[in-house]
């Protein structure tokens, strides 16, 4: 995973694709999910977002890096310098906004 540079904070949308099929599918995902689970929060199945400062995201970047299998499973983080600069549109069932919590 690369992108980063040295500075602040970041707002982070990231989700990912672990291929079950394969041998060792449900290890990864499992360790992806704990990963993703101590930097960011929860949104729905593979879906996760928050808050990072720069050097949490090269931390979690370099976490993921050693679960992931280059060539079946995928992650992508979308960046923004700031929450406000995001419009969320939910459609379907909602249970709660998870991020409320956010300024």
């Amino acid at each position: 995973m690369k992108g980063l540079k040295c500075g602040g904070s970041m707002y982070v949308i990231l989700v990912y694709d672990i291929n079950l099929e394969e041998k060792d599918g449900q290890r990864v995902l499992r360790n992806v999910f704990k990963t993703c689970k101590k930097y960011l929060v929860h949104i729905q199945n593979s879906v996760f977002e928050g808050e990072l400062l720069e050097s949490q995201a090269i931390k979690l970047n370099a976490e993921l890096d050693r679960f992931i299998r280059q060539d079946k499973d995928s992650v992508i983080l979308f960046k923004s310098r700031n929450q406000r600069w995001l419009d969320k549109e939910f459609l379907g069932k909602i249970e709660d906004d998870k991020t409320d919590n956010f300024l």
